[in-house]
């Protein structure tokens, strides 16, 4: 059969999404990218707030179009939304015919077949949220490029008070570190160059395995892949960073000196409220001792406006946070109310044109910050992945280990030589462009590498 997969939602989804693809193509079925001649058509959706449950329930709705003018004979619904929403599948989109829970996607080719066999009746699959699937350690890599997503655990236990998470994924449960090197050979041995660690939480990983927090020891196994060069780590709790690890993103080359730091707001009433396990004065701690122990590193965070009960006070601490710590990367989502969640219930719920307003002025504040530390970067000689060509402009478009891929900013490189995607080259930065540098190649690349 010719299958149609679309995958929306984070990079933890895109994980499971390529488990599914994998399995599917073992079943002996092709993936195609033509939807119009899709005999099944795939989509794993996400619901984690309105606006990406509004685009899981919309994209359903156009695939479900495909079954009257294109060749599509099975739509199948996949991830949060249908974990979370499959008995209003099932009655408001009568298009979908399978509908596989977010820990039940092992069972997907035998949901297809079965529908094949009994056309008409709808096929459900819903696994505890507490299972944990065995991940396929030959999974192929969607992402396109010379990177590939290792999802490290699932679910998640802090129960932040406006998150779904647990609701949809369970609780905090690691893969065994064989299950995740066996991937990674895979994935290296198939070209990956970078490969960036995801869960709901890295930084907890294999203490519900092996007792402990056991990043660093991960980081360190694999560190030894040989033809790997840049390990990134994302979603790293604040109250979770130990010294173990620090000294783990110090010590071992591979591993950027980047970390992503989700703490959503400054004040320590909003942050309560949120259910967060710090405050200001912790988050502060952890930072410059981040700063300390790494002076280059690159620390990217997250922030929500309009949480219920923020305050014009309370937004003021927040903009005065964001104006003193200076993150070199920053995202500022606006809070959207999710039903079966604590905060959905508190009252003080901020008009959505003061969560905009509020999104916007914090923007503004880290526009200023970002712009100011690429033209910092001037000057400095890196090491960067080369990722494509602008052919029309003549330079190609380039990562350092600050940026992580479809998140941060880019380096476009003047070079006479030609440079292929996948290669690391050694640049210096010549110049600044907003959230992006420019860099030209060195020609002796053998001293002064920043790696």
């Amino acid at each position: 059969m010719n299958i149609y997969f679309v995958s929306l939602g984070c990079d933890k989804n895109l994980v499971d999404s390529e488990m599914m693809i994998t399995g599917l193509r073992k079943a002996g079925h092709c993936i195609i990218d033509n939807e119009q001649e899709a005999d099944i058509i795939v989509v794993n959706t996400c619901c984690f707030i309105g606006d990406a449950k509004e685009e899981s329930i919309n994209t359903l709705i156009n695939m479900g179009e495909f079954k009257t003018y294109g060749k599509c004979k099975l739509l199948v619904a996949c991830g949060c939304l249908a974990q979370r929403y499959h008995k209003e599948i099932r009655e408001q989109i009568p298009e979908v015919d399978v509908i596989i829970g977010t820990m039940s996607y092992e069972a997907l080719n035998e949901a297809i077949d079965e529908c094949l066999l009994h056309e008409g009746e709808t096929k459900e699959c819903l696994e505890s949220i507490d299972y944990l699937p065995k991940p396929l350690h030959d999974r192929d890599s969607m992402s396109g490029g010379y990177f590939a997503y290792l999802k490290i655990a699932e679910g998640c236990d802090k129960c932040c008070t406006y998150c779904i998470i647990p609701k949809v994924r369970g609780k905090y449960r690691s893969v065994a570190m064989e299950d995740i090197l066996a991937q990674a050979r895979h994935l290296v041995d198939n070209g990956a160059k970078e490969l960036i660690l995801v869960a709901q939480e890295t930084t907890l990983y294999g203490k519900d395995l092996y007792g402990e927090k056991s990043l660093p020891l991960l980081l360190e196994k694999l560190s030894e892949i040989d033809e790997l060069k840049w390990i990134r780590i994302l979603y790293c709790y604040p109250e979770e960073i130990t010294d173990e690890l620090i000294d783990a993103i110090k010590r071992l080359p591979k591993v950027c000196h980047y970390l992503d730091i989700p703490i959503q707001h400054g004040s320590d009433h909003i942050l309560k409220r949120m259910g967060r396990y710090t405050d200001q004065a912790e988050i502060k701690r952890i930072v410059s001792k981040l700063h300390e122990e790494i002076p280059d590193i690159a620390l990217r965070t997250t922030l929500i406006t309009g949480f219920p009960g923020e305050t014009q006070q309370d937004f003021d601490i927040l903009k005065e946070f964001v104006k003193e710590m200076k993150f070199e990367r920053l995202g500022v989502f606006t809070y959207s109310r999710e039903e079966d969640t604590k905060a959905a219930e508190f009252e003080q719920q901020v008009p959505q044109e003061i969560k905009e307003v509020r999104k916007n002025e914090i923007m503004e504040i880290q526009q200023q910050i970002a712009f100011a530390y690429c033209k910092e970067q001037i000057g400095r000689v890196m090491e960067v992945m080369i990722e494509g060509r602008l052919p029309e402009e003549g330079v190609y478009i380039a990562r350092t280990y600050m940026d992580a891929p479809d998140i941060d900013g880019y380096v476009f490189v003047e070079s006479e030589w030609n440079l292929i995607s996948g290669d690391f080259i050694t640049v210096e930065i010549i110049g600044a462009d907003e959230y992006d540098l420019i860099g030209k190649v060195v020609e002796d690349d053998s001293e002064g590498v920043e790696a």
